[in-house]
Parts: structure tokens; C-alpha cells; sequence
């Protein structure tokens, strides 16, 4: 995919979601790097139905660092691999205190060093809540993106940095959730809206499957 047709898909996104946000609820950083440890191979719905009991228990990392981790398993285990979850959280919120005085650190290799903090995560924090130019690639994302031909690497890790270089600058800081959106609820996995699609003339998959229409 060319540069030109790179930019015209991130101008229509854009135009039609200027400010694209996170479906994850959350009302400080702390809760929202717990929130996307939770949502590890779990949608964002099934998180929010579990972090607001969580966070009113635990709405800072000394309190859950406190709270014994049988406590957040049981708030938590409605979600896959709650047990992990649970330990991670208690985890990082004592690496937080003990490494960064119960602050979120602001780079990547100092997230990578917290308990369940993937580099998906890192980057998804630091989108999110420093406002970097950052590509965190998750299953929508994968999808998409080799659906309409923006990116064919294999991995989300190669994948994400093969995004940050083809997306131009000016978009790349919006990037991460326009492309989750528009998979979440456009370009799904099963049974694709392409009627609805606003970069369906753009689309690879689409224009090949029309190619005779």
C-alpha cells in the first residue's frame, strides 16, 4: 500500500473520529495500567464489568499492594487467566512503589520491567496515557491491518513496527485506536461491514472480491 492511500485512510478516520479514546474505564493512570493487564486475551467489556468492584477496593498501587491476591482473584474471576491477573497486579503495584514511588514510568523499557507489562501493553500505556506516537498492535489490529493490505508482517511485534514507520507522523498518535475501532466494530471478524466501511474502495480484501462487479 502506497503513501497516498496510507494517508487518505487515516485522513477519513480522522474526519470522522477526531479524537478516538480507549473503551477501558478508568479514572487514574494506575487504574488504566491495570486495566489493560486485565484485558489480555479479554474484551474490554468483560474488564469493565470486574474493575469497578477492583478499583473501588484497590484505586492506588500501595492499596493493592496491600490487599491480599486470593482478594483480587475473587473480583477478578469472571475474566480468562484471572489467577495470573491477579498475581501480576499485586506484582506490579510493589514494583511501582518500590522502583517509581507508586508512579506510572513514562518509557517502554521501564514498563517492560513490571510483572505482565508486555511490550502490547507498554506501548498501549504510552499512547494512552503519555500521548505517544505508539503502535500497539492486539487482534483487531493484526487483522486489519493485513486485511486491507496496510501491513503483511507476520507477528504483532513485527507488525507494530513495520506500522510506525508507514503511517505518517501526523496520524500515528491516534493510529492505534482508530485501527482497533474500525476492527471492533467495522471490520470484524466474522461477517465484515463493508457496506458501512468508509475506506472500502482502499481496502485490498474489498476491492479484489469486486474486482468483477
Amino acid at each position: 500500500m502506497n503513501k497516498s492511500t496510507i494517508t487518505e485512510i487515516f485522513t477519513r478516520f480522522s474526519q470522522q473520529n477526531p479524537s478516538p479514546k480507549s473503551e477501558l474505564n478508568y479514572h487514574n493512570d494506575f487504574e488504566f495500567l491495570c486495566a489493560v493487564v486485565l484485558s489480555a486475551q479479554t474484551t474490554d467489556n468483560a474488564v469493565n464489568k470486574v474493575t469497578p468492584k477492583l478499583f473501588a477496593t484497590a484505586p492506588t498501587p500501595a492499596d493493592m499492594a496491600d490487599i491480599p491476591v486470593e482478594t483480587i482473584e475473587n473480583i477478578i474471576s469472571s475474566i480468562g487467566l484471572y489467577k495470573n491477573k491477579a498475581k501480576f497486579l499485586k506484582n506490579l503495584s510493589i514494583e511501582l512503589l518500590e522502583r517509581y514511588q507508586g508512579k506510572i514510568p513514562d518509557t517502554e523499557e521501564e514498563l517492560l520491567t513490571l510483572s505482565g507489562v508486555g511490550k502490547k501493553t507498554a506501548r498501549v500505556v504510552l499512547n494512552t496515557l503519555f500521548g505517544r506516537k505508539t503502535i500497539a498492535v492486539d487482534t483487531h489490529i493484526f487483522r486489519v491491518a493485513a486485511r486491507i493490505g496496510l501491513s503483511c508482517k507476520k507477528t504483532p511485534d513485527a507488525m507494530s513496527d513495520d506500522l510506525a514507520k508507514k503511517i505518517p507522523d501526523a496520524f500515528l498518535k491516534n493510529a492505534h485506536h482508530h485501527l482497533i475501532l474500525h476492527g471492533r466494530y467495522i471490520c470484524t471478524s466474522r461477517s465484515p461491514k463493508c457496506a458501512r466501511c468508509i475506506i472500502k474502495d482502499l481496502c485490498k480484501s474489498y476491492c479484489i472480491q469486486n474486482v468483477h462487479q
